[in-house]
Order: C-alpha cells, then structure tokens, then sequence
C-alpha cells in the first residue's frame, strides 16, 4: 500500500485460497492475523542519499538493522528540532522502535498544505524548493505502509541554505503559488490561494 486507501474496505481473494499449500488471504492489512508471516526475517537496511545517485550503508551505526520483521518505516518529528526521526514497526522483536535523528543539524522546512479548491489536504500538490544552483521536488501524498500512515507533510532536507530562494507551489486544482526569500527552519502551513504562511513551529 503506497497510497492513501479506506482503512475498512475489505478486499476479496482474488481466486480460490487453497489452505493445503499454505495459502492464505487477508482481507485488509490493517486487521493482519498475528499468525501469518510473510517475512523470512530480513534485517533492516538504512541508506543514506549521499548526492550524485550515491548511496552509503549506515546500517550498523545507525542500529537500526536489527532481525525485527519490520513492516513500516516513518518519518515523524519526535523531539521538536525539525528533523526527521524514524519509527519501524516489526510484527516481531517487540511491536515499535524510535530512533532519534543524532546527525549534525542541518537547514530544513517542514511543510503541510490545506486545500479549498483543491482536496483538503492538498494531496497531489508539487513542490519545488529553489536553492541556488539546487531544485529541489517533492510531492505529497499520504503514504500508507503496511500497518501504519505516514503524516500528509513533506520534509525538505537544505544543507547551509539559509533561505529558499524561491518556493513554487503547484496543487491539484492546476492552481500555482509562488515565494521569494523563503526563511528555513520551521514548519509551516499554506492555504491554498493565501499568499500569507502559518508557521506551526
């Protein structure tokens, strides 16, 4: 489930189930059988994005590679400091996990829309953050993991920035909104069609 879906519809096996083979259906992932396990117990993998398409392993010094059966990973501001900490959800090795974002600080801008022509939370609306040289893009979108949701807020990451140069909105409704000198560090809220931004923090 990469998509916002209706946590009570149920979804019918698609042919018939034959227990014999071990088969089995689950209706909603959100009412999943604790005896069922599609896992083998993989570890858990944490890349970091070191730019030009380059990934690094940090698995290890993260800790958070542990044997857990993990079935969700997400992003939530736990401390209050703007970035990103990770929850991981196993069905096994005890039910959650939080572990606290300990890298150097960094700029950012935490971003959640609100929609009047649009849906109400802006989901589909495009983003780019222009910072010097650097567009950066995000779309929002609910992202549902299996067992847990994902906030309906983007998160960008600006290194030194000290402003966003210029900020380009583009929401569902085809509507566009555009800002200048854009300050970083905070989390704020645009209304759709209000040129004027709430900062929640």
């Amino acid at each position: 489930m990469a998509r916002p879906t209706n946590r009570y519809g149920l979804v019918d096996a698609y042919g018939d189930v034959d227990e014999s083979r071990r088969e089995f259906w689950v209706e909603t992932p959100w009412e999943y059988p604790p005896d069922k396990n599609l896992s083998a117990f993989e570890p858990n993998v944490v890349l970091w994005n070191a730019g030009d398409f380059r990934f690094e392993n940090l698995t290890y010094v993260s800790g958070a590679g542990f044997r857990g059966d993990g079935r969700a990973a997400l992003w939530a501001d736990i401390d209050g400091d703007l970035a990103p900490d990770l929850i991981l959800r196993s069905s096994s090795l005890g039910p959650l996990r939080i572990y606290r974002n300990r890298f150097p600080k960094q700029a950012r801008l935490i971003v959640e829309l609100e929609g009047t022509d649009s849906n109400r939370l802006g989901l589909g609306a495009r983003m780019e953050a222009h910072v010097g040289e650097r567009v950066l893009v995000r779309e929002l979108f609910a992202p549902n993991n299996f067992i847990g949701q994902q906030a309906s807020r983007v998160n960008f990451g600006l290194g030194s920035a000290k402003k966003i140069d210029r900020f380009v909105l583009r929401w569902p409704s085809g509507h566009t909104q555009e800002w200048t000198d854009l300050p970083v560090d905070r989390h704020i809220r645009i209304r759709e069609g209000e040129q004027a931004i709430e900062r929640l923090r």
